[in-house]
């Protein structure tokens, strides 16, 4: 955090307003969005999967996705921002701070595309309440212990690392250029969807435009990333959705 306060007082603003001016705006189309998806559920309760509502469920998947996530990666953000200064000062060319966070967003963006098509197949087998929640308590407890033990995977130490050390990753995966910024983007949203894309899946048990399910994950999955203990917090929540997913299959 010390480098942040080495930067000037406008370019925080700057970048702090662009990300939540975006973050605001993607919440903001979702809540639309929830209201008129709620309102429609009565009139409309079995969807029609052509390629307009497809196109509509992504568009979804992936502004919420770009809502829940860009503030987790603020922090990492304004480290780069800081590091790419320093590097312009020194005469090393970087690319703006832009090519960084697309990057981020385009792995995200994908696993929108991977969601949607999930939801479109879930569906077809009849799986998903109008609400696009499971219907089979069987599949909501099988969810919440896969879930909860991924918790405690390595490979979820070792992605949730790269995003509880935003110095570290920055550093170690340095690129000069618009594209080697794009890249170390790219590799910061991998080691970010690596982290969190099973808790991503919890949708599914909560709603996936229920709004109180998807303020609770962005709160946990910020928390998880820049609070001393969040890893350990982390774990304590998957040992939770283990016992709840079991008193759920037991009941």
């Amino acid at each position: 955090m010390q480098r942040i306060k080495t930067m000037p007082r406008r370019d925080l603003l700057a970048i702090g307003l662009s990300l939540g001016g975006i973050t605001l705006l993607s919440w903001l189309y979702l809540l639309s969005m929830a209201e008129n998806m709620s309102q429609g559920m009565s009139a409309m309760p079995t969807p029609l999967w052509d390629a307009n509502y497809f196109l509509m469920m992504f568009l979804m998947w992936a502004v919420m996705m770009v809502g829940m996530m860009l503030p987790s990666v603020a922090p990492t953000v304004l480290i780069y921002a800081a590091i790419a200064r320093k590097s312009t000062a020194d005469g090393m060319p970087v690319a703006p701070v832009g090519a960084f966070v697309s990057g981020y967003l385009v792995m995200w963006v994908a696993f929108s595309l991977l969601a949607t098509t999930a939801q479109w197949g879930l569906d077809r087998a009849a799986l998903l309440s109008p609400m696009m929640v499971f219907r089979d308590t069987g599949f909501i407890a099988s969810l919440l212990i896969v879930a909860g033990i991924y918790q405690w995977l390595p490979i979820k130490d070792q992605c949730l690392h790269q995003c509880r050390s935003p110095v570290e990753f920055i550093t170690t995966q340095w690129r000069k250029g618009r594209m080697g910024a794009f890249r170390m983007g790219l590799y910061h949203g991998m080691f970010c969807l690596g982290c969190c894309w099973v808790l991503m899946t919890l949708l599914f048990v909560g709603g996936v435009m229920n709004l109180l399910c998807i303020a609770t994950l962005t709160l946990f999955v910020l928390l998880e990333k820049i609070l001393p203990l969040g890893d350990k917090g982390g774990r304590a929540l998957g040992l939770l959705m283990v016992v709840t997913g079991l008193i759920i299959a037991l009941t």
